[in-house]
């Protein structure tokens, strides 16, 4: 099989791949809206900046899923 940078195929990474999502990605992969986590910013999973980027880590949003279920 040939590489991907050869191919020009692109590397799709799965979420289980992934160590920190955008915040358009955790809003699409939990099925809110952008600016509902705007809106409940407090309620959210922390938050960190890389440059200009506003991430949330794996952890964060896997603490955030714990705490929203054993409050229901």
């Amino acid at each position: 099989m040939a590489r991907p940078e050869v191919t020009g195929e692109k590397l799709v990474a799965t979420a289980d791949d992934v160590d920190a999502f955008s915040v358009a990605e955790f809003c699409r992969r939990h099925r809110i809206s952008p600016q509902l986590f705007y809106k409940f910013r407090a309620q959210m999973p922390a938050t960190f900046n890389v440059g200009t980027r506003v991430l949330i880590s794996r952890e964060a949003a896997a603490a955030w899923r714990r705490e929203r279920a054993a409050n229901s």
